[in-house]
């Protein structure tokens, strides 16, 4: 007889105006892979929330390990070999990994002095163990997030966990640190026999490493497959309720003049280190310049000096044939920029602020939303963001909710609504479809394709390949900060693409020079 690791046994969790979670009851086994799939707002995490301790079930029983939970709590459920790493990383960047992984369980000498020889030593024992390759001494700020990501998962392995969740985890990692990923998720319950839950939007990974799969829908467990029994068409189907077709997006029109243009820059990162180097690239009017780039690789600090977040060292910026280098985001916006940010969190939306005044951001001085004496017109400022909370079908308790109360995907949604809204000249997305689900990415990419057809200039950079050549015209690639090749989407396999992305190939220099000056 197959041993349960969890049940659920008719759990509600209902928050004000929201019943996240509805009549669940669902068992995963000891040793298994399970994937919990549901779009934006399904109740995924809050479900696991519920089993990490972080919330009391409203309704219901959980049992682990054949003992049912009479105290919730994040330290119960680590007593209990509980772990979970959250989508949005719970690290101290200033720490070095070992002091992140032993935090509140610090080895001591003679029981009261810290012992930072032993933190470092349990910590490389362990990353070995599990195959988890990262330095215990380096700073975690200065960390890829694919390291960062395994520093997570060594604190939960260190407390002990025998049952694992990952919240989103690949939602922020490349390709390669994807495979690493799973590798450890397949040593660790084979070689452990622990069990792993996992909540993601990827449905071809779901295919890829998990055993079994619950399909949720507005709170509710519709339905549990076994994985090798049903299909990415089936799954995405049985989440959004309808055929999920991912049909071809239509393109209209032809590339116009330029609209954006960089030339000779040269970006140095958080460190003094040179990020990008002496690049030069341009983007035209009703076209999709994609970048194809891993993790650390100067794209971000690229697109941050494109939209005055970060100051340029040399070189120059043209915007609509205004010079923007070292100009302040508000200057840049004021040029025709509008900007998907790749953090959402850090700089896309304030938490604390209603999602009214997240959609309201930009637009916030415009007479339409102003009264006599300088006074919000209160009434048009909600019904402008109804209207967007209801065409990009954000799932919430309503406009008037702070945006934290939402979830990651939903806070996506807020970002994009609110910058697709704007009627400007040049549009700049990175990872458009983070942490989106299957749904919401179609309608995503029909909305940013629609704003090119109309004539807006876009440069898209994403860590999704996929998503890289579905959505461009042109796709750069970028190593340690120097383009590497420029291709259309149908003339480069994403397997050749990537040899590019790891500086194994390099186009002829000048080879893009034609397009790009």
């Amino acid at each position: 007889m197959e041993e349960i690791a969890v049940r659920f046994d008719h759990v509600s969790m209902e928050f004000p105006g929201v019943l996240a979670n509805d009549d669940i009851s669902l068992s995963i086994r000891k040793g298994e892979v399970f994937a919990l799939v549901g779009e934006n707002g399904a109740g995924k995490s809050t479900l696991m929330h519920l089993l990490y301790g972080m919330h009391t079930p409203t309704n219901g029983e959980i049992w682990v390990k054949g003992e049912r939970l009479t105290e919730y709590s994040p330290k119960a459920a680590i007593q209990r070999g509980i772990g979970m790493v959250h989508q949005h990383f719970m690290l101290v960047p200033s720490f070095s990994v070992a002091q992140n992984v032993v935090m509140s369980k610090e080895p001591r000498k003679f029981k009261l002095f810290y012992d930072w020889k032993a933190a470092e030593e349990k910590t490389r024992a362990l990353s070995q163990e599990y195959g988890l390759s990262v330095d215990p001494s380096a700073i975690v700020g200065e960390l890829s997030v694919g390291l960062q990501q395994r520093v997570e998962i060594l604190k939960a392995l260190y407390r002990g966990a025998e049952l694992l969740i990952l919240d989103e985890p690949t939602a922020v990692l490349t390709p390669q640190e994807t495979t690493e990923l799973f590798s450890v998720i397949r040593r660790v319950v084979r070689e452990k026999g622990m069990t792993v839950i996992l909540i993601t939007h990827k449905l071809y990974e779901v295919k890829a490493i998990s055993d079994r799969v619950g399909i949720m829908r507005k709170g509710r467990l519709i339905a549990v497959k076994d994985t090798a029994s049903v299909t990415e068409r089936e799954l995405a189907s049985l989440m959004v309720g309808r055929p999920v077709l991912y049909e071809e997006l239509e393109r209209s029109g032809q590339p116009g003049e330029i609209r954006l243009a960089a030339k000779d820059l040269t970006v140095y990162d958080n460190r003094g280190l040179t990020a990008v180097k002496k690049l030069s690239l341009s983007l035209r009017a009703g076209e999709i310049l994609g970048i194809a780039a891993i993790e650390g690789n100067g794209q971000s600090e690229l697109l941050e000096a494109l939209t005055g977040l970060r100051s340029c060292a040399s070189g120059s910026i043209g915007i609509c044939g205004q010079q923007a280098a070292n100009c302040t985001p508000g200057e840049i916006r004021a040029m025709g920029l509008a900007h998907i940010p790749e953090d959402r969190l850090a700089t896309g939306v304030s938490k604390d602020a209603s999602v009214a005044e997240n959609l309201l951001v930009g637009r916030h001085k415009a007479p339409e939303f102003r009264g006599a004496l300088g006074y919000q017109k209160q009434s048009s400022i909600a019904r402008y963001a109804e209207g967007l909370f209801e065409k990009f079908d954000i799932r919430g308790a309503g406009i008037a909710v702070s945006a934290g109360s939402l979830s990651g995907g939903n806070l996506q949604k807020v970002v994009v609504a609110r910058e697709c809204s704007f009627d400007t000249p040049v549009l700049i997305i990175s990872q458009p479809t983070r942490g989106v689900d299957v749904g919401a990415i179609e309608f995503i990419h029909k909305q940013i394709m629609d704003k090119r057809n109309e004539g807006t200039a876009i440069l898209l950079c994403s860590a999704d390949l996929d998503e890289v050549f579905r959505l461009s015209d042109r796709i750069i690639t970028l190593y340690e900060g120097e383009i590497t090749g420029e291709f259309t989407p149908n003339t480069i396999e994403k397997e050749e693409l990537g040899y590019y992305m790891t500086g194994n190939r390099r186009k002829e220099a000048g080879a893009h020079e034609a397009i790009t000056h």
